[in-house]
Formats: C-alpha cells, sequence, structure tokens
C-alpha cells in the first residue's frame, strides 16, 4: 500500500488563502474538500494520508482534526501553532487534548514566506522548536534553498526532534540550476534526524510543461543520495499540484524517478517511511 505523506484540503468560503494569487494560480481558486480527494485518489493505491496545514490560522488546525476523524484515509494531520508566542506550549496543549488532538502528529509554518532567512534561529522561534520536541511531535520545513543555512543552524540545535523537509527543499527545477541547492541538500541530510518528503518537484518546473522526468531526475537523484529511500517519503502536494499535473501523473512520476529501487527500498519511500514518521497505524518495520 501506499502513504501520501503531503495533500490540503480548503474551504474558500470559510476562510480565503491569501497565497492564491494571481492569474496563473486559478486551478486552486475554488474548494478542495474530503470528497474531492476521495475521487483523486480513486484507483490509486494510497490508503493513509498525511493532512498539513495551509495557512497561520489557529482555527484551521482544529478543523483538519475533525476532518480526520470523518475521512477514512486521514491517517496523520500536520498543524500549525505561532511558534514566536510566549504561550506556544499552550498552543500545543490545546491542540493535543482537542477531542481529537489524536491525529495532530506535527507543526509547520510556511517560512518560505519570512522576508528574513535566518528566520528559523530567532531565539523566539527557536523556544517554539523546543516546544515542538517537548510535545513529542514533528516539525516540518517548508523552506526555500536560500533559507536552508538557517534550517542547517536550526536542526543541529535539536538532535532529538524529528524534522521533516518539505518539497525536497523547493530545488530550482525551472532554471535547470543545481548548486547551492545540492551542496546544501546534502549538509542537511547529513542530520540523521531529518526526513524529506519526495514532493513538489512537478511544480517547481514551469507549469506550462508536461511532468518530465529527465528534467527532474537530476534534483531526484541528489535526494535520494543524500537521504536514501529510509528517510524519504512520497508526497502528492495535492491539489497544488495541479498546477503542473494530475493526482495520477505526480504517483506516475515518483515512480519512474524510484524505479532503480529495489522492492523493499521503494516500500520505504512509498509506505513505511511515512508511517514511522507519522505513527501511522499499521507502521510495519522501517528500511534500516
Amino acid at each position: 500500500m501506499t502513504v501520501d505523506s503531503h495533500h490540503h484540503l480548503w474551504d474558500l468560503d470559510v476562510r480565503d488563502l491569501p497565497w492564491i494569487v494571481g492569474a496563473e494560480m486559478d486551478p486552486l481558486r475554488r474548494d478542495f474538500r474530503p470528497a474531492d480527494l476521495q475521487a483523486a485518489l480513486k484507483g490509486s493505491t494510497v490508503d493513509a494520508t498525511v493532512l498539513v496545514q495551509t495557512v497561520s490560522d489557529p482555527d484551521e488546525t482544529p478543523e483538519m482534526l475533525v476532518l480526520a476523524d470523518s475521512v477514512d484515509r486521514i491517517a496523520a494531520v500536520v498543524g500549525w501553532v505561532d511558534l514566536t508566542a510566549r504561550d506556544v506550549r499552550e498552543q500545543i496543549g490545546r491542540l493535543q487534548t482537542h477531542p481529537s488532538g489524536r491525529w495532530l502528529k506535527g507543526i509547520r509554518h510556511q517560512v518560505e514566506t519570512e522576508p528574513d532567512p535566518e528566520w528559523l534561529i530567532r531565539p523566539d522561534v527557536l523556544n517554539g522548536l523546543a516546544a515542538v520536541e517537548d510535545a513529542g511531535l514533528v516539525y516540518e520545513l517548508l523552506v526555500r534553498p536560500h533559507q536552508l543555512p538557517a534550517a542547517i543552524k536550526a536542526v543541529g540545535q535539536f538532535p532529538q526532534l524529528t524534522f521533516v523537509l518539505d518539497h525536497c527543499g523547493k530545488p530550482p527545477v525551472a532554471s535547470g540550476e543545481l548548486e547551492p541547492w545540492a551542496g546544501l541538500i546534502r549538509a542537511l541530510a547529513a542530520f540523521p534526524n531529518v526526513f524529506c518528503k519526495f514532493s513538489g518537484l512537478v511544480t517547481e518546473d514551469a507549469w506550462a510543461r508536461q511532468p518530465d522526468p529527465v528534467r527532474l531526475r537530476p534534483y531526484a537523484d541528489v535526494v535520494l543520495e543524500a537521504f536514501g529511500p529510509g528517510r524519504l517519503m512520497f508526497g502528492s502536494d495535492w491539489p497544488v499540484c495541479l498546477l503542473a499535473a494530475e493526482y495520477g501523473q505526480v504517483m506516475d512520476v515518483a515512480r519512474e524517478l524510484a524505479a532503480g529501487l529495489d522492492d523493499r527500498q521503494r516500500a520505504a519511500l512509498f509506505d513505511t517511511t511515512a508511517r514511522q514518521v507519522y505513527d501511522i497505524e499499521g507502521f510495519r518495520p522501517l528500511l534500516g
């Protein structure tokens, strides 16, 4: 079976998403509800998914926790708290004691939108990361390449905290450049407590193209070498992926990029790594 370690749901009647800006984002300017997710997964091998926050709004995470109670395939939630707040521990505590709080497995902030490239190593943010660690949760890194140096420094201060890098650190696929992204990815992967989502590559390429595994392969090869399949996990990034590819296309491209792996390694990439990281029921031993 397969775990999709990264997808979103939203209802624009409930809240606006400020990052959906410009005509090129029109495919995302509609609601994506559980029924749409079920339709996207129809015919796939995906039996468990991880629902991830979309906005810095404290009301969104409780809503996602409730959704996890009612949508069979949602097996984990990555929510949001204000890492810079003095009451960050209380915020996390309220989520964990929520009636559906058992689904909360991680915290994420959209660091990619922060103007300060060293936001992750601000003292108040480090205090927030310590609270995430104390709560036994995962912290997801949503950063762009210029923010990777700060991510490396932050990870170095929390060897017991599990970090997950979203979308391979958003490599510059459209430009065809590898450095300095590749070197920074290797430096981040040197920390054994960092995992990486094999996701988001199709939307880092030019959206006018069909997904092209040849263009994506150099970046996939870097993360496969740096992290190994035992610290990588497939993610669709649906529905954001619709800017460049349908759900099935994203999965097909990921499988093609992983074609050189053996059965055990592919099982780690598409299933067991995510089950371990997010403590998903039915976990099977992680590739060692």
